[in-house]
């Protein structure tokens, strides 16, 4: 059995279309046929159903993908660590965040591509719940985010700080005296809001309904700083997280009363997998800049 054969059977396994394996590998039709027919004598069973053009993972097929998936991680591991050694002279590394925490991650690697240049550096924005997602599927090597409110075992989150969920205003709006504020009183002015997939708004959500508020909603935005924007110089709120306003002088974070309404920043990694160095390294830079952006 040979990596090799792993890789065709998990690409075929992935487009169940032999054609269309063929040539996301770039290698003949009947070279990927030849290999996985050799896999499949080696193993004894059958693992595509193979009905005219089309093919289907048999049981035994869909029993042993994971295995497969795993084997082909693991040598993955095995490769990037010694990678590693070259003194980050080369590779790459793919991380993921939400919009509330870029600020941290700016800066953090302002000092990372300062020090090591020569290191590719992929950034992906987007939710929680999806960026947790692509991080299960070995499509990036670390996520920063707020804490998921259903972990995955296969994650492992460590915490850099907590953050308040906040009214943010104008300052010069009538409610920015104030050093705390109810949910009941946060929604008596018109509110923008992110939008419905972030976990946030779904959290607001579940508060509204629990303390049967009806918010005046005007606008909901899937950009954290178009609505930090859109509210400068109104009489119009939004709550977020009062890390997300680090930066915005002119706006009011007002943190919201109740035990709840607090949330951890986090860094979250494959729990299994080898932590590239260069990975380490980042997270370092995000835990000691951390302090600086509450």
């Amino acid at each position: 059995m040979e990596l090799r054969q792993l890789n065709y059977f998990t690409k075929a396994a992935e487009l169940l279309n032999f054609t269309e394996a063929a040539q996301a590998l770039y290698i003949s039709q009947s070279t990927l046929s030849q290999q996985i027919k050799q896999l499949e004598d080696e193993l004894g069973i059958p693992l595509f159903n193979r009905i005219g053009k089309r093919i289907h993972l048999t049981e035994a097929g869909r029993l042993f993908l994971p295995y497969a998936n795993q084997t082909l991680q693991d040598a993955l591991s095995g490769r990037e660590m010694l990678n590693d050694l070259m003194n980050l002279q080369t590779g790459s590394i793919a991380i993921g965040a939400t919009y509330g925490l870029t600020q941290l991650l700016v800066k953090a690697l302002q000092a990372f591509t300062t020090q090591y240049p020569h290191v590719q550096v992929h950034i992906q924005y987007g939710t929680t719940d999806a960026l947790l997602e692509q991080l299960s599927a070995s499509k990036l090597d670390m996520v920063l985010s707020f804490a998921s409110s259903s972990p995955l075992e296969s994650i492992a989150f460590e915490t850099l700080f907590t953050s308040s969920l906040s009214l943010v205003v104008p300052t010069n709006h009538a409610l920015a005296r104030n050093k705390s504020i109810t949910l009941k009183e946060a929604v008596t002015i018109p509110l923008i809001l992110p939008v419905r997939s972030y976990s946030i708004r779904r959290f607001m959500d579940e508060s509204f309904e629990k303390g049967k508020l009806q918010p005046d909603i005007r606008m909901d935005c899937n950009d954290v700083h178009t609505i930090l924007e859109m509210i400068k110089g109104g009489n119009i709120g939004t709550i977020l997280m009062k890390v997300s306003t680090h930066g915005y002088h002119t706006l009011k974070a007002i943190p919201l009363e109740g035990k709840n309404m607090q949330r951890k920043a986090t860094i979250a990694w494959p729990a299994d997998a080898y932590r590239k160095k260069s990975i380490e390294i980042l997270a370092g830079l995000l835990k000691k800049n951390a302090e600086d952006i509450l």
